[in-house]
């Protein structure tokens, strides 16, 4: 018998217990449902990885900034107003014709909250967090990042003290973009190392 109503799959064992949690903690008046939702939307919404694609974007841009960037991250991230919990201790690794970055958690999910907003799922599975230090080409190539053997990769783990954040090179034929043109090709993987900026051609 045919039948039109989508099927839906059931939540993960971990969301069943966060949300028991939220409950629990709702009903004795220790969680405001309210508020943590306009957190999670805060994050979501406004506080992302657009904040860090105008980090690399003023890099790509404006050698003084790159060079303070690198020399103190905390600080020259924070002059553009990037700054508060999880992202307190930052450091920028910079990707070469030579070295590819890739960043990692192995511990949880320690993450660049300022900059990047929440983090991705897969960024807090076991597999990416073991896998990423045992084997990073072979995770990268399940990204879809393809990288030669010449190549050296760097694994940055991520602790509660120090935040990592990429800063990837800057595609070819993008000389004369403006900073806000620029941004549009930062993806928030490229700012994790597992992933490319986006084409300039694709871009236009």
């Amino acid at each position: 018998m045919p039948h039109d109503h989508a099927h839906t799959e059931p939540p993960s064992e971990v969301g069943l217990r966060v949300k028991a949690l939220e409950s629990l903690l709702s009903e004795k008046g220790l969680l405001d449902s309210g508020a943590l939702d306009e957190i999670v939307d805060m994050y979501e919404h406004k506080i992302g990885p657009q904040n860090g694609a105008k980090v690399v974007a003023k890099a790509w841009a404006d050698p003084a900034y790159k060079k303070r960037l690198l020399e103190d991250s905390t600080a020259a991230i924070a002059e553009l107003g990037y700054t508060g919990v999880q992202g307190e201790d930052m450091l920028v690794v910079e990707n070469s014709p030579t070295v590819h970055n890739m960043v990692v958690c192995t511990l949880c999910s320690c993450y660049p909250w300022p900059t990047l907003g929440l983090p991705p799922v897969w960024y807090k599975s076991a597999p990416y967090r073991s896998r990423a230090v045992i084997d990073p080409r072979g995770t990268l190539a399940e990204f879809g990042v393809e990288l030669p053997d010449s190549k050296e990769i760097r694994v940055w783990d991520s602790t509660s003290e120090m935040r990592f954040l990429v800063l990837p090179e800057r595609p070819d034929g993008t000389d004369g973009w403006s900073e806000e043109k620029l941004a549009e090709l930062v993806t928030r993987d490229s700012m994790i190392g597992v992933g490319f900026p986006k084409n300039p051609a694709e871009a236009q």
